[in-house]
């Protein structure tokens, strides 16, 4: 069984964001796990970092609904390898990096929130594939 790995490019140095970004990830310890970049790496530095296969969140990429979401998520927990989600330094990423991508949003969020979004996101995915009540229709 894959693993989702979150990339984030340094630690949310706001307190609440990373209390929430900690909190979800608990609650997921067995199916994500966070990898923290140095926050100094440039967004080039940053991507030769991460594997070729990874997915960057960039609010040029795929849209999807939550459910949408948590098919994909559905997806990633049984495959054997790993799915690696990244989001960017404060700046974004390069242009032109051939990556694939999906939205959280058209909107564009300070990298922080992504993460927490992010994270949320994938906690929601594991509810709605569990058939909880957290997610609401």
């Amino acid at each position: 069984m894959g693993r989702i790995i979150v990339h984030l490019h340094g630690r949310a140095s706001d307190s609440k964001m990373n209390s929430l970004i900690e909190d979800y990830s608990a609650r997921l310890k067995s199916k994500v796990r966070i990898e923290i970049h140095n926050s100094k790496l440039s967004g080039q530095e940053y991507l030769t970092k991460l594997p070729s296969n990874a997915i960057l969140l960039d609010e040029g990429g795929e849209m999807m609904t939550s459910v949408d979401f948590s098919k994909r998520f559905d997806e990633w927990t049984i495959s054997s390898d790993d799915v690696h989600l990244a989001i960017g330094p404060a700046d974004g990423f390069p242009k032109g990096h051939g990556y694939s991508c999906i939205s959280l949003s058209k909107m564009t969020f300070p990298h922080e929130l992504a993460a927490v979004v992010l994270i949320e996101q994938l906690y929601r995915a594991n509810e709605i594939s569990r058939g909880s009540s957290y997610h609401k229709i």
